[in-house]
């Protein structure tokens, strides 16, 4: 699909959970909202700017009617998703610029600011439920894990939280130990019983919630810049975003590369997102551009060209024990009793060479003193 000139910086962007629709957040205070199809084309629904500062954030409800959006002004804003108009605003909803949002329950809504407050409101009358301040760092990131009604975030002061939104106290159900990281995004993998966090120093850790949320159990290098967005394509492959503007596929437990997917050049990827099918990615950067890649079809690609590396590499092996056979020595008779000729005779030829060469002499020559000695030895046998 063609990239999506917005005409400035893309601080944020999501998909309708139900709709072809994206929206993105500009650096300008704008969110726009276009249409897509399978086809690569798109359309502009609305564009509206609730606000002259930077939106930073921005969530959908459950069902799609409404829109979330946080703004460097403190300020909490619900959209009419389809109309492109303001239904409310809440001002000074934090005491510092709310940098995340994200929906918890159906009818509640977390937002973190850059202080470490997280909020948790009640979206049907806008009202504030409770916070929490155990962070002294910004929130980058929310993960919603449905099953324990848990929301975890990730924040600035290399640390994560876990909190319990069912319990009325302000402390969280876990809080990790100093990851001496900067943690900036989270994905859950693995049917949501591990958790992908991206860090600062381009690392990938790996928590286990069954093992606790005190520290993680892998890490897998191998950016070689910030991991700033993560999104999760499948339950043990990610994509991340990173700040030499690639966007990469990576499988988890076993980890590796998969390979580049979307490029945003010299510019950093701050945001990903994916549509409702897992086929269009949207990635933003400093590019002025939104980029929607279809990950469904290089996904499909990747895993043809494993099944052929599968492949080929079977027929490798299957050539190397022919060719092994074929040019193996044949095994001297009679052979010693100390010696399993059966295991010497399946050897390959090159292993064999080489424990013959141990037997020499620094010279080549062998020891004629060893044969001669082995020729008595069976002389009385």
């Amino acid at each position: 699909m063609p990239d999506i000139a917005v005409g400035n910086q893309v601080f944020d962007v999501v998909f309708h959970p139900n709709e072809d629709i994206v929206l993105a957040g500009l650096l300008t205070g704008e969110i726009k909202a276009f249409s897509y199809n399978d086809d690569g084309e798109h359309e502009a629904k609305w564009d509206l700017r609730p606000t002259k500062r930077s939106c930073r954030g921005l969530a959908f409800s459950y069902d799609g009617a409404r829109v979330y959006s946080v703004s460097k002004d403190r300020t909490l804003h619900v959209i009419d998703s389809a109309q492109g108009s303001i239904l409310e605003t809440k001002l000074a909803a934090h005491d510092s610029p709310i940098n995340r949002v994200a929906m918890a329950m159906p009818h509640m809504l977390a937002t973190g600011d850059d202080e470490g407050v997280i909020k948790l409101w009640d979206t049907r009358n806008m009202s504030e439920v409770r916070a929490y301040k155990q962070h002294f760092d910004f929130i980058s990131d929310f993960l919603w894990l449905e099953d324990k009604k848990h929301l975890v975030a990730t924040s600035g002061d290399g640390t994560l939280s876990v909190m319990d939104v069912r319990a009325s106290k302000t402390e969280p159900f876990a809080h990790s130990e100093d990851q001496e990281d900067e943690l900036l995004s989270i994905v859950p993998i693995k049917g949501d019983q591990k958790v992908v966090v991206g860090t600062q120093l381009g690392v990938i850790s790996i928590f286990n919630r069954k093992s606790g949320w005190g520290d993680c159990v892998d890490r897998f290098p191998g950016h070689p810049q910030s991991i700033d967005a993560l999104a999760a394509l499948t339950q043990d492959v990610i994509l991340t975003g990173s700040s030499d503007g690639l966007v990469r596929a990576v499988q988890i437990l076993p980890s590796k590369f998969l390979g580049a997917v979307a490029d945003h050049g010299e510019f950093p990827v701050e945001r990903l997102a994916l549509d409702r099918r897992k086929k269009w990615l949207a990635s933003a950067s400093h590019d002025e551009l939104l980029k929607l890649t279809d990950v469904q079809d290089a996904l499909e690609e990747s895993d043809d060209e494993g099944e052929k590396d599968a492949e080929s590499r079977d027929d490798d092996e299957d050539q190397e024990d022919d060719e092994a056979d074929t040019t193996a020595a044949p095994v001297p008779a009679p052979a010693p009793p100390q010696e399993d000729s059966d295991a010497d005779s399946d050897e390959p030829a090159e292993k064999r060479k080489k424990r013959k060469k141990k037997s020499k002499d620094k010279d080549g020559s062998r020891k004629k003193a060893n044969t001669a000695v082995d020729g008595a030895f069976f002389d009385e046998l």
